[in-house]
């Protein structure tokens, strides 16, 4: 059985100020991208495909941290406000398929391998 590889590249480009920290990486049957989206609820991101492009979109507000309205900060490294990027998938992926979860602060994106039957992947 040939082993499924289709990395030529993965190409992320963010058209924000701030981009969430994001882990992409294959499993046994998906290409799964998981993004850092702490402080962040399911309704303020949002997600598109065009084509093999798939968007990511979001906003984290202030009002989530509960910072005093009167505090002098020491150290900032908590990024706010509006973030955009792209991911653009090689061939081989079902975005079609695809499935996200937002769990504990992490969205996590689910894209198929293409081709896959649901009975298929019910046997790995």
């Amino acid at each position: 059985m040939a082993r499924f590889f289709p990395f030529d590249s993965v190409t992320r480009f963010s058209e924000s100020s701030w981009t969430p920290n994001t882990d992409i990486f294959l499993d046994e049957e998906s290409l799964v991208i998981q993004v850092e989206a702490a402080g962040m609820r399911p309704e303020d991101l949002r997600l598109k495909v065009e084509g093999k492009r798939l968007w990511v979109t979001g906003r984290r507000s202030p009002e989530r941290l509960n910072h005093p309205s009167r505090c002098k900060f020491v150290l900032v490294e908590i990024h706010l406000g509006d973030f955009r990027f792209y991911i653009d998938l090689p061939a081989g992926y079902d975005l079609k398929r695809a499935d996200a979860k937002y769990r504990n602060g992490i969205l996590r994106v689910e894209v198929p391998i293409a081709g896959r039957s649901h009975s298929e992947e019910k046997k790995r």
